[in-house]
């Protein structure tokens, strides 16, 4: 027996195909003569739940099935397949769905591996925004914990890109702050806030991928066996370090923005590499 998933709009309907017009759907066998073709014709279905969504929005309303292929069968190396004939075994509480996806527990948000999120791709626990790898955030791309800003690598801000504690104010590395100081330290000297907005960043520096999703295909043999959850979620969810997630994006940015880097007030190779582990200066000399 081959089982799959298959999701529906909450009327039962998918790609304008009616499962419910002879009122039931729960044990009903559907067929259909003629050629299958992957994303043209044919019953699409994934065999790993989280693949679902790929195709169909995180959404607690729609149908969600258990479903057993009995006919034809085919795939061109993706997340979906088509056949010509399955049946559905039974229908999935949303609750299902969500250990599914998830790694963590508790979880009413997509690809967790932490606890008790609301959000998606979270790697620590009680978050309601989206790729936080610290805990009870309700901002986004944040490593502390308790902020309702975002990008903060300190604890219990309300501004946005905060390393201290407790601001409401943004870019603050002290603590009980409400004010935006004006001038601000840009590779250890003082640039005014005026010229370090003006300045043009490169859009790696923007990276938000401390927590990336890696898909079976791409996983190791080690990563296979540190994650047995693997097969049911689809690949797992691999914390970066800060320094990795800086080569992940600075590999995956062009020539131009990269040389953006160096335009930047007080810019300084060694203190760049300090930070990020990136020599920019020999990398953009061997491109």
């Amino acid at each position: 027996m081959k089982k799959a998933y298959k999701v529906f709009k909450n009327n039962w309907t998918c790609r304008n195909y009616d499962y419910k017009r002879n009122g039931n759907v729960i044990g009903e066998i559907y067929e259909m003569d003629g050629e299958i073709e992957i994303c043209k014709r044919g019953f699409h279905y994934c065999l790993k739940m989280v693949d679902c969504f790929n195709y169909y929005g995180f959404n607690n309303t729609n149908k969600v099935a258990e479903i057993e292929i009995l006919g034809d069968i085919k795939n061109n190396g993706g997340d979906k397949e088509v056949t010509n004939k399955f049946k559905i075994l039974k229908e999935l509480s949303w609750h299902d769905v969500l250990d599914l996806v998830n790694i963590g527990t508790g979880n009413t948000g997509n690809r967790n591996s932490g606890d008790g999120n609301s959000g998606d791709g979270n790697s620590g626990d009680g978050n309601s925004g989206d790729g936080n790898s610290g805990n009870r955030n309700s901002g986004n791309r944040n490593s502390g914990d308790g902020n309702s800003g975002d990008g903060n690598s300190g604890n219990r801000n309300s501004g946005d890109g905060n390393s201290g504690n407790w601001n409401s104010g943004d870019g603050n590395s002290g603590y009980l702050n409400t004010i935006t100081p004006d001038t601000i330290l840009v590779f250890n000297k003082e640039c005014s806030r005026e010229i370090w907005n003006k300045a043009i960043k490169p859009d790696f520096m923007y990276f938000n991928v401390l927590n990336k999703f890696i898909y079976t295909c791409d996983m190791t043999d080690e990563e296979k066996e540190n994650n047995p959850d693997y097969e049911t979620l689809g690949g797992y969810l691999r914390k970066m370090t800060y320094k990795e997630a800086w080569k992940y994006s600075w590999n995956n940015a062009n020539k131009e923005n990269r040389k953006l880097l160096l335009n930047l007030p007080n810019f300084d190779n060694e203190i760049f590499k300090e930070i990020t582990g990136i020599d920019v200066q020999k990398e953009i000399k061997e491109e």
